[in-house]
């Protein structure tokens, strides 16, 4: 099961009987993508841990092809 949230609910859901890999993974982005506004409206921005999988070439271009994108990593302050 791979969700995507947003304060009002799930924007997208995938389940498989399946390890996700890269190519799964990106296909589940293409499809919430559709589901996403551009900046600055509201659910306009994808948050992800730092998985090897979320790092992918791939999924970079994919989602600058759809909108401008930012990629930042800030660590938690404890």
């Amino acid at each position: 099961i791979i969700p995507a949230l947003s304060l009002d609910g799930i924007l997208h859901l995938d389940v498989l009987d399946c390890s996700y890999m890269l190519a799964t993974f990106n296909e589940f982005v293409v499809d919430l993508l559709n589901n996403i506004n551009p900046f600055p409206q509201k659910i306009s921005i994808i948050m992800m841990d730092n998985a090897s999988i979320h790092k992918s070439l791939h999924f970079k271009e994919i989602v600058q092809q759809s909108y401008d994108f930012c990629s930042s990593f800030q660590q938690p302050s404890i």
